[in-house]
């Protein structure tokens, strides 16, 4: 192990098991977003910004699962004993153990990866059809104090979005293996997460097909109405909402639970609790509000209501489609 790395580990070797995994996987974010954005800047381009907010969701997620063991390994640098590396298929049916994380951690962070895999590849393959230009970027790409505060903002987002994955990620499997190998937490947060996922998934996919069927010259829609568009104005942010909201629900019963509290350092008080459900809470909190307030639902109404706002079937898809939640 080099060096740098086992003196990064020791510095953040604090006493608080939780703080042991935050602070690094906090640092990894904002370092990754840095690195990314100094060519960036350079050449005046967000081709690589949002595979770049995926790869560090990705990187994040990876580095708090594989904490413990490579703080297990630094420790036994000297010896010939060091502890060999989880398998994660093992753990999948693993309630927790030495050599195995409880299958929670090896689920939640699987399910991070997923998703922010599937909307990189998404995202990129959609500017790159753009000739690499994104319409949110075109009053800061080129002020560098603007574009670079723009990937410090999405670091923030990323470690907002992960707190309930790092509080999982940083409670020792051996203390995991003392809860119940199911609870209702797990099956209703994996439900919402499947649920949201596909919603989202699946709403992208269609719109995708409807503008290469547009190009195509297949039908003059100027705006999508079909399928699950015909049941929300914003789909994909239902289904992003959704999906989060279930992460956070599975992370927020163990959390919430004594054997959580303790793995976490936290004293298992009211106020400790309190505290455990709101970094649960922020992360489908701070999407949600990200889709209401900022980046998602404010530009693509506003785009649509500049463009076709005067025209009857807008207005009559506008008045009779939710705006959110789907309608039955």
């Amino acid at each position: 192990m080099s060096s740098l790395l086992t003196s990064l580990l020791h510095v953040t070797n604090f006493r608080n098991p939780f703080l042991r995994t935050l602070v690094p996987s906090i640092g990894l974010a904002f370092g990754v977003q840095a690195a990314v954005a100094i060519p960036s800047i350079i050449f005046q381009t967000e081709r690589y910004y949002d595979l770049s907010g995926s790869f560090t969701y990705i990187s994040c997620t990876t580095l708090s699962l594989y904490l413990p063991t490579l703080r297990a390994r630094a420790a036994a640098a000297l010896s010939s004993t060091a502890p060999a590396w989880p398998s994660l298929l093992a753990s999948l049916t693993s309630k927790g153990a030495v050599n195995a994380w409880n299958w929670r951690q090896v689920v939640l962070s699987a399910a991070v990866t997923i998703w922010a895999a599937r909307l990189g590849t998404f995202l990129f393959s959609r500017i790159t059809a753009d000739d690499g230009k994104d319409s949110r970027f075109d009053n800061i790409r080129g002020s560098p104090p603007k574009f670079l505060g723009a990937f410090f903002a999405q670091a923030t987002w990323v470690s907002l979005c992960l707190l309930p994955v790092l509080a999982i990620n940083s409670i020792p499997a051996t203390t995991l293996a003392a809860l119940p190998f199911f609870t209702i937490t797990d099956i209703i947060g994996l439900l919402l997460y499947v649920g949201g996922i596909t919603f989202e998934a699946t709403a992208d996919s269609q719109k995708s097909q409807w503008l290469e069927e547009k190009k195509q010259k297949k039908h003059e829609e100027d705006f999508l109405t079909r399928g699950l568009w015909s049941k929300s104005r914003h789909p994909n942010y239902f289904g992003e909402s959704t999906l989060w909201t279930g992460i956070a629900t599975t992370a927020a019963g163990v959390m919430l639970s004594g054997v959580g509290q303790a793995g976490m350092g936290l004293s298992g008080g009211i106020g400790a609790k309190l505290g455990a459900l709101a970094m649960a809470g922020v992360s489908p909190a701070f999407v949600t509000f990200l889709l209401f307030k900022v980046s998602g639902i404010p530009l693509s109404e506003n785009k649509y209501d500049k463009r076709y706002g005067d025209r009857k079937d807008y207005q009559e898809w506008k008045k009779n489609t939710p705006m959110f939640i789907p309608k039955l």
